[in-house]
């Protein structure tokens, strides 16, 4: 695979909104700025359909829950293995667009 990481919600919506991704991993709380939810939200507001795996160190929430309904698919609470995020990602690769 090729990643790109980037260093804030506010940042990946920029990049997304000029390039293509398969995929997007969404942590549900990040500092400074907007939060995975609001970030995956503005994400969907360019690219309908984004594919993308949710993680967060709390249990699932409402806002995980919502996320979802927006279209994030794969929920993983850290700390995670490799194996399981390789397995999350191939699910969520695998689903049509």
């Amino acid at each position: 695979y090729s990643t790109e990481a980037l260093a804030s919600g506010e940042e990946a919506v920029e990049y997304l909104k000029n390039k293509p991704a398969s995929l997007v991993i969404l942590d549900m709380i990040m500092d400074p700025g907007i939060d995975g939810l609001e970030t995956y939200r503005k994400i969907a507001e360019h690219r309908p359909g984004q594919k993308a795996i949710i993680v967060s160190g709390f249990a699932e929430t409402d806002r995980v829950k919502e996320a979802q309904k927006l279209g994030a698919g794969q929920y993983l609470k850290k700390p995670y293995t490799l194996e399981k995020i390789a397995i999350a990602v191939r699910i969520e690769l695998d689903k049509a667009a």
